[in-house]
């Protein structure tokens, strides 16, 4: 009797009955993960992982009970008689013929499939970590990449490190050592994480970052200005609308037919001062209805009807928090000088990663900064390669959303649609324009769907939340699901990598993020074993209170 034998095959595994498992593996280990090949009469072969096993007691001769190991695997593709592998898991010949381990050699000679020019590592696989997994890095990075897993399952340290091998590429490939490429990096840091990981990097902190209050949306500012439950919400709303819209056009140098085209979105210049104070000469505006024999007026139309909103722009006005957004340093750069700071473009100090450390940002206007930002990225990348003469996109960007479900959540309040839809504009349009959106979340379930709907490559991590598996499960091919069964159960810096770009779905082990990030829990025991420690408050409060 055959040692192994294929008992049944169903469209997305295959049961296969093994009698001596030593013989199966030649002597080897066999166990869950492990790849086999499943030969038919043509020479062709099935790759599968295996999923699990049990063992069963069947009668053998002299009334004896024989172990039988029933195993279930998972097809990933299929090596022709050429050998070349393809991802799938129909096109065998029945009956299947022979049952095999595929040896570490055999498998390493599948990954090397991809392309030597788009070979992209920055893995090996879980079970051998002698066998690397490369991806193809033109598929990977053209294509929307989704980064799921609990607290503590290696999140920041994957992203981190991938990020680090992009910027590194070049001198791979070429020089031998690491020296300025063309690559752009932005990454939305919601934790102060990513600087010691690139230590020469362009971080943007509050105090640092310039983003112009002028370069809002109409929605962005009534997100910043306006409490949209607020009974005289549509007031607002129109006079805002009025008064930015004719700070614009008197603030333009051009043509009065120019002139004329400025609306409330077109992105020029105004001074919010201006704008405050025109709201106030409304709120305190009298009409005057004096006749000939007597001097009389009356209140206007939105005479004290404005107070709330008056007292919300000062506040917001005089916040220093916000100075990034509405302190005087704003008023006085150009456009020009806000996409540089972002694409690595700043002079002197040029810079494959830019960082954005959104940590100091308050929380009320989180959303509407990564809206803004992102938005401006998206409509670079669509006017860079609009006035390429080639239509190229020469400087593709890949933009990481840490902690994405802080902004784009599924939830419809008003104060995160801005920030949704600038999101959503990339990861529906953005491969057109060169622009990529790196997700990166430990709550996939939250998350805009139409957002991750469109990534196509996926390294899942440790989950363990039964509704943020279902949701990963969910997106993933139906063939596949199998596999997602052991996400509550990788360790950290485990992940499954599935996607356009992985010659088969993996389980893999990332390497290790050099220099690494800030995301290392808190050793509680080793600090509280230490002797008392005297905090100095006085320069904490003083940070705190600038």
């Amino acid at each position: 009797m055959s040692s192994a034998e294929v008992v049944a095959v169903y469209p997305n595994r295959v049961r296969i009955a093994v009698h001596d498992i030593s013989d199966l593996a030649d002597g080897g280990s066999v166990e869950v993960g492990s790849y086999l090949k499943v030969y038919d009469n043509t020479e062709c072969a099935i790759i599968a992982i295996i999923e699990n096993y049990s063992i069963e007691l069947r009668p053998a001769k002299q009334g004896d009970l024989e172990r039988v190991y029933m195993i279930e695997a998972v097809p990933l593709g299929i090596i022709d008689r050429d050998g070349h592998f393809e991802r799938g898991g129909g096109g065998i010949a029945i009956p299947p013929k022979t049952v095999a381990v595929a040896f570490k050699d055999e498998v390493q000679r599948i990954y090397n499939t991809v392309d030597c020019e788009n070979r992209f590592h920055f893995a090996q696989l879980a079970q051998d970590e002698e066998v690397d997994v490369p991806v193809d890095g033109n598929k990977f990075f053209s294509r929307h990449i989704a980064v799921v897993g609990s607290t503590g399952s290696g999140k920041s340290h994957a992203m981190a490190r991938i990020i680090q091998k992009a910027t590194e590429f070049r001198s791979a490939r070429e020089t031998g050592e690491y020296a300025l490429n063309n690559t752009h990096v932005i990454i939305f840091d919601l934790h102060s994480e990513y600087r010691t990981a690139f230590p020469k990097a362009n971080h943007l902190g509050v105090d640092s970052l310039i983003l112009p209050y002028w370069l809002l949306s109409s929605e962005e500012l009534q997100d910043l200005f306006i409490e949209s439950n607020e009974e005289q919400s549509h007031n607002q709303i129109a006079i805002l609308k009025k008064t930015i819209t004719d700070g614009k056009r008197s603030r333009f140098k051009g043509s009065d037919e120019h002139r004329n085209l400025i609306h409330y979105d077109s992105p020029l210049f105004f001074d919010v001062d201006d704008v405050l104070v025109a709201i106030k000469t409304k709120n305190e505006e009298r009409i005057d209805t004096s006749t000939p024999t007597k001097k009389t007026d009356k209140a206007g139309p939105l005479f004290g009807k404005l107070d709330n909103f008056i007292t919300r722009l000062e506040n917001r006005r005089n916040d220093r928090r916000l100075d990034f957004l509405l302190g005087e340093r704003v008023k006085s750069v150009q456009l020009e000088q806000v996409l540089r700071q972002f694409t690595g473009y700043v002079d002197g100090a040029e810079s494959n990663v830019t960082v954005i450390d959104l940590s100091g940002v308050p929380f009320e206007v989180l959303s509407l900064t990564v809206s803004l930002v992102s938005r401006l990225l998206f409509d670079y990348a669509y006017y860079f390669k609009k006035g390429n003469t080639e239509g190229r996109s020469e400087t593709p960007l890949l933009v990481v959303y840490e902690e994405a479900h802080k902004y784009v959540p599924k939830s419809g309040l008003a104060k995160y649609s801005s920030s949704r839809s600038a999101i959503e504009r990339i990861a529906k349009e953005g491969r057109k324009y060169g622009i990529t959106a790196a997700i990166v979340s430990q709550r996939p379930a939250e998350i805009s769907e139409t957002i991750f709907s469109q990534c196509n490559n996926f390294l899942a991590m440790r989950l363990t939340n039964p509704e943020d598996q279902n949701y990963v499960k969910r997106l993933i091919p139906d063939s596949l699901g199998p596999l997602t069964e052991s996400l509550p159960m990788l360790s950290a810096g485990e992940a499954l990598l599935i996607g356009d770009a992985a010659v088969m779905p993996s389980r893999v082990k990332l390497e290790d993020a050099y220099p690494a990030p800030s995301s290392s829990d808190v050793m509680y025991l080793r600090e509280w074993a230490r002797p008392w420690h005297d905090v100095l408050f006085a320069p904490i409060v003083k940070d705190w209170e600038r």
